[in-house]
């Protein structure tokens, strides 16, 4: 019983050094991609889809592997950090020992890019896994270094966001031909959204949103970063200008959702058009007006918490996309 205990504890522990839930929204994001933007085009596509369920599985895997491995190598080098902003959370060094915490990191990392690597053999477009290895070295030089450096960590995240959406058309050659500047297409007579567009449109909001939440979180953290030495934006500048910062980012979030919004209302996409404005223009924009409000860690922690509802919120227009298109 004492060793089940045990054991029961340690699992517990593992799934939150790779943070579980993480991972299923990673998952999430690229399945809602594929069943609403890819998977359709089999109806009026000329190229055959290559992501069918099994293929599609197997990258959403390796992505999801890596992205564990990154969790386990981030908390690996973040212990002191850590035991100073969330002591009640540190789990490398006391359940999970650090040489556990690197070999969990190499087996993931390696099975994830031998399923990337089988995928590209498939495909036979060798190139295409260095998305995986660029990924893998991101994730351990962020952690190594860029985390504690003035705004490159943050960027480094938030491509790596945006990756996990482009992964979906990196392995898919039948959006390839559509990677032109033309919004809508037409394809048996009917009027069609361009799904790589979609598909770079998601990117980009990913992008976006969560450069900004990296920095609120470092907001949130600043205390511990502070006492190690990080140079992170809100120590370089002040909370104040690290606002100010974010409120930028926020504009040119908002500015491309507001004319993407217009232009669907315009081309009769109605139902689409307005929930981009009600679900996403007016609560980043509540967001934004209320970010300044206060200067708690309690209160960037909500505010981080709630820019991650906005993001998920962004990820259900897809399924309207998919109702209106299909």
């Amino acid at each position: 019983m004492l060793q089940l205990c045990i054991l029961m504890k340690q699992l517990t522990a593992f799934l939150q050094l790779i943070r579980w839930r993480n991972l299923l929204i990673v998952f999430g994001t690229q399945w809602v991609v594929w069943q609403c933007v890819v998977r359709p085009m089999e109806k009026w596509s000329a190229v055959t889809v290559f992501l069918e369920p099994v293929h599609f599985l197997l990258l959403s895997l390796s992505t999801v592997l890596i992205a564990a491995a990154g969790y386990v190598i981030n908390d690996y080098f973040d212990v002191k950090i850590d035991v100073i902003n969330r002591p009640q959370k540190v789990i490398v060094d006391r359940i999970i020992s650090r040489r556990a915490a690197i070999l969990w990191h190499s087996i993931l990392n390696i099975a994830g890019f031998i399923l990337a690597l089988y995928l590209a053999m498939l495909l036979k477009r060798y190139a295409l896994v260095g998305l995986q290895l660029s990924s893998i070295i991101l994730l351990w030089f962020y952690s190594t270094t860029y985390k504690r450096m003035f705004v490159s960590g943050n960027v480094i995240v938030a491509l790596l966001a945006a990756l996990t959406v482009l992964a979906i058309a990196f392995y898919e050659p039948a959006l390839y031909p559509h990677l032109n500047g033309n919004y809508f297409l037409f394809a048996n007579g009917h009027l069609l959204v361009n799904p790589m567009g979609v598909i770079m449109v998601y990117a980009y909001f990913a992008f976006m949103l969560t450069w900004m939440r990296e920095i609120v979180k470092d907001m949130e953290d600043f205390k511990g970063d502070a006492e190690q030495g990080c140079i992170t934006m809100p120590i370089k500048i002040g909370l104040r200008k690290s606002i100010h910062f974010i409120f930028s980012l926020g504009g040119l979030a908002i500015l491309p959702l507001l004319l993407a919004a217009i232009r669907l209302l315009l081309g009769a996409w109605l139902l689409l058009g307005v929930y981009i404005i009600v679900a996403l223009v007016v609560p980043l924009g509540v967001w934004l007006y209320f970010l300044g409000r206060k200067a708690t860690t309690q209160h960037y922690a909500r505010a981080s918490r709630w820019l991650k509802v906005i993001m998920l919120l962004g990820i259900t227009t897809l399924g309207i996309y998919y109702v209106l298109q299909y």
